[in-house]
C-alpha cells in the first residue's frame, strides 16, 4: 500500500472510530442501496458506485479493504470490493469532500424480486398474513423496495430504505420474496437480502433495453404502435380534459353527500408515457438504479400482461433475462419464475387457451438458457382472482430451486415435465421426466385433465391412468387413432397429477398446431 493510502485509510478509520467529518465543499453520494441495514452477496466481487463532483477524489473503506478513485467528468464513480465471507455486522465508510458512513452491513445472499402485481403482492393481504406477520421476528432478513415511474433514459436512484425485517416492516413487503427469503434464511441459517422491484399489470418488454427490440419483425407491430402514441399523445392536452373532469367529479361528490350515496372515484391522468407498458420503460427506470448491484439471481412473477401474446413470450422472455444477464456482467446467475396459475371459470369441453400457450412459452425457456427454472402453480390459483392468496407455496417452489442448484441441497425442485410419446394398439403412452419418486393423483382417483386428438385435431376428454413412476397411458373409444395430447390445457383447467412431494405436472401438449396466440405482436 503507498504511503498516501495508508496515510487516507488511518484517516477513515479515525473518523469511524471518533465520529469525525472530512470539510463538506461538495457532497460525495451513494445509491440508495448503499444505506444502513444493507446486505451484500457473499463470495462475489462487490461493485460499489455513487456520484461527486468531477475529478473528486473518493475512497471506500469497508473492514480491511480500502480502495481509492476519482470520479469522471460526468461526476461518476465505481469501485470494486473483493469478495466477503460471513461474519459481524461491518461499517463502510465513504469519503470525498465529506464523509458517508453506513451501518449495520450484512454478508450473506442478495436475490432481486420482480416481475408484475403477483410478486408485488403484499404479505399482508396472503391467507394467514397475522400469523406470518406476528412471526416475521428475522434480523438477519433485510428488505428494500424498488420505486419510480418510467423512463426512456437510465434513471440513477430511488427513493427507499433498507428495513430489518419485523412484524411492523414485513407486512408491506412482497409476499413472495418475503416468504422466499424466510424459506432460504432458514435452512441456509445465513442472511438474506431480498429487493422487491415489481410493477402491477407490467409488460415483458417494458423490461427490456429499447434497442434489443429494435429491427427485429417480432416486436415490429408492437414497436409501432407505441410511436403512434408516443407521436400523438398531448399531456397538457390530457391535463387540460383532466380538470373538466375534476370539476365534473367534485359536484359528483357532492350530490352523493347529499343524497347518501357513495362518492365516485377521483379521475386520474394515466399517463403511457411513463406507465409499466411502454418498451424500456422499466429497465431503465427500476433496474438501472440497482445495477449492478451484486445478487445471487432473480426471482420473477409475470405474464398474465402478455398472455394476448404468448407466442411472441416465446422469444421476449428469453431476451429479456440475457439482456439483464449482460447488463450485469454476473455470468448466467440464476433466473427461476412462476409459471402462470390457473385462473377464470372453468370450461366444459377442451380447447385452446392464450394462459395455456404462454404457460408453454414460460416453460419453453428452460430449454433456451442455462440456469433457469419454473415453479409450477397450476393448483393454487383463484378463477375469481387474478391474485392468488396463498403466496407461501409458490414462494416454497421457487426455493426448492435456489436450494438444490445453487446451494447443493438434495431437494426434488423440478416439476415432473412431458418427456415423450408413444402409440401403442390405439392408446397413447406418455412418457415423463424430474417425476421425483413417483407419480400420483390428488383430490381424486381417476387421473383428470387430458385431452386427446386424432388428425382432425378435435380435442375430446381422454381416460388417462398411471401406469408407473414415469408413464400415463391415455385414450378415448372416439379416437382410434390418436396423434396428440394435451394436459392442463386451459385457463382454469382440471388437472391433478403431482409427483409424491406435491410439485403438480407441468401443463403440456404433444402438438405444435399453431395457436390463438400465433400471429398476435
Amino acid at each position: 500500500m503507498s504511503r498516501s493510502s495508508l496515510f487516507m485509510r488511518l484517516l477513515l478509520m479515525l473518523a469511524v472510530i471518533y465520529g469525525t467529518s472530512a470539510c463538506c465543499f461538495a457532497d460525495v453520494k451513494l445509491p440508495t442501496l448503499f444505506s444502513d441495514h444493507m446486505v451484500l452477496q457473499r463470495d462475489m466481487p462487490l461493485p460499489v458506485w455513487g456520484w461527486a463532483d468531477p475529478g473528486e477524489a473518493v475512497a471506500v473503506v469497508l473492514g480491511e479493504q480500502t480502495h481509492e478513485t476519482t470520479a469522471d467528468a460526468e461526476g461518476n464513480w465505481r469501485v470494486t470490493l473483493k469478495p466477503l465471507s460471513l461474519g459481524e455486522p461491518q461499517t463502510m465508510v465513504v469519503e470525498g469532500k465529506n464523509r458517508l458512513q453506513v451501518n449495520d452491513i450484512l454478508v450473506g445472499e442478495v436475490w432481486l424480486c420482480s416481475g408484475q402485481s403477483n410478486m408485488g403482492w403484499e404479505v399482508r393481504n396472503c391467507w394467514s398474513a397475522d400469523l406470518d406477520i406476528a412471526a416475521a421476528k428475522f434480523p438477519n432478513i433485510r428488505m428494500i423496495t424498488v420505486g419510480g415511474i418510467g423512463s426512456q433514459t437510465p434513471v440513477k436512484d430511488f427513493d427507499g430504505q433498507w428495513d430489518v425485517c419485523t412484524p411492523e416492516t414485513v407486512g408491506s413487503f412482497s409476499a413472495v420474496g418475503y416468504f422466499f427469503g424466510r424459506e432460504l434464511h432458514q435452512v441456509l441459517d445465513v442472511p438474506i437480502g431480498l429487493i422487491d422491484n415489481a410493477w402491477g399489470g407490467s409488460s415483458c418488454e417494458a423490461w427490456i433495453r429499447r434497442d434489443l427490440l429494435e429491427g427485429n419483425p417480432m416486436y415490429e407491430a408492437l414497436l409501432a404502435r407505441w410511436k403512434k402514441t408516443e407521436d400523438e399523445y398531448d399531456l397538457e392536452e390530457k391535463k387540460a380534459e383532466l380538470a373538466e373532469k375534476i370539476k365534473a367529479w367534485e359536484i359528483s361528490v357532492a350530490d352523493a353527500k347529499e343524497t347518501g350515496k357513495r362518492p365516485p372515484a377521483k379521475p386520474r391522468l394515466r399517463n403511457p408515457l411513463i406507465n409499466q407498458h411502454r418498451p424500456a420503460n422499466l429497465y431503465n427506470a427500476r433496474l438501472m438504479p440497482i445495477h449492478p448491484f451484486a445478487m445471487r439471481g432473480t426471482i420473477w412473477y409475470q405474464g398474465e400482461s402478455n398472455a394476448g401474446r404468448a407466442y411472441q413470450y416465446r422469444e421476449m422472455f428469453p431476451l429479456m433475462i440475457q439482456n439483464w444477464r449482460d447488463a450485469w456482467k454476473q455470468g448466467d446467475f440464476p433466473f427461476y419464475w412462476v409459471q402462470l396459475a390457473d385462473f377464470t371459470e372453468e370450461t366444459s369441453e377442451p380447447g385452446d387457451s392464450n394462459w395455456a400457450e404462454l404457460r408453454e412459452a414460460q416453460t419453453m425457456t428452460m430449454d433456451r438458457l442455462a440456469n433457469t427454472g419454473e415453479a409450477v402453480i397450476i393448483d393454487l390459483g383463484e378463477a375469481s382472482d387474478i391474485h392468488p392468496r396463498n403466496k407461501i407455496d409458490v414462494a416454497r417452489r421457487l426455493a426448492r430451486w435456489a436450494l438444490a442448484r445453487d446451494y447443493g441441497l438434495d431437494f426434488v425442485y423440478h416439476s415432473p415435465r412431458y418427456d415423450s410419446m408413444e402409440v401403442v394398439d390405439g392408446k397413447v403412452v406418455l412418457s415423463f421426466k424430474d417425476v421425483g419418486k413417483r407419480l400420483r393423483t390428488v383430490d381424486a382417483r381417476e387421473v383428470q385433465g387430458f385431452a386427446i386428438a386424432g388428425a382432425d385435431k378435435k380435442w375430446v376428454w381422454a381416460n388417462a391412468k398411471i401406469i408407473d413412476n414415469q408413464h400415463i397411458e391415455v385414450s378415448c373409444e372416439a379416437v382410434t387413432e390418436p396423434v396428440a395430447v394435451r394436459y392442463g390445457w386451459a385457463n382454469n383447467p382440471v388437472c391433478n397429477v403431482h409427483n409424491d412431494l406435491g410439485l403438480p405436472l407441468t401443463p403440456f401438449r404433444t402438438d405444435d398446431w399453431p395457436g390463438v396466440t400465433a400471429e398476435a405482436r
